[in-house]
């Protein structure tokens, strides 16, 4: 495995891990500025919103996630890279309410910037998964 392909391997586990335990800046040390999240039916959102939503619910009674992610393919070509992996995440509310589960694939552009690989662009295409 080539060096590249072993860095964002560990930018998308270190970004399991941060999601799961809350830490919200860790996660968005992992992006670029401009970075752009598309998720079906919602306009598209940029870091500032997630990191506006992120810190928002992590201030208050924030769900618990947890998620694994099974990366199908990595490409790198040059400074820009890209992945696409089976994704599964679990939120579970504070209050008791039942856990929401949401899976399918992702497509993942980073960019390498001043010598470190961040995301870039991401398309999710998770759906509810009924229980």
């Amino acid at each position: 495995m080539h060096s590249d392909e072993q860095q964002i391997r560990q930018l998308v586990s270190t970004w399991m891990a941060a999601t799961k335990t809350g830490d919200v800046e860790t996660v968005l040390s992992l992006m670029a500025d401009d970075a752009v999240f598309l998720i079906a039916g919602r306009p598209p959102m940029r870091k500032a919103d997630f990191a506006a939503a992120a810190r928002a619910q992590a201030r208050g009674d924030a769900p618990a996630f947890d998620g694994t992610s099974d990366i199908q393919e990595i490409r790198v070509i040059g400074d820009w890279a890209f992945l696409w992996q089976k994704l599964t995440v679990t939120a579970v509310a504070p209050d008791g309410a039942a856990p929401v589960t949401r899976a399918g694939h992702t497509l993942t552009i980073f960019e390498r910037q001043n010598g470190k690989w961040v995301l870039a662009r991401d398309a999710n295409m998770l759906a509810p998964i009924e229980k």
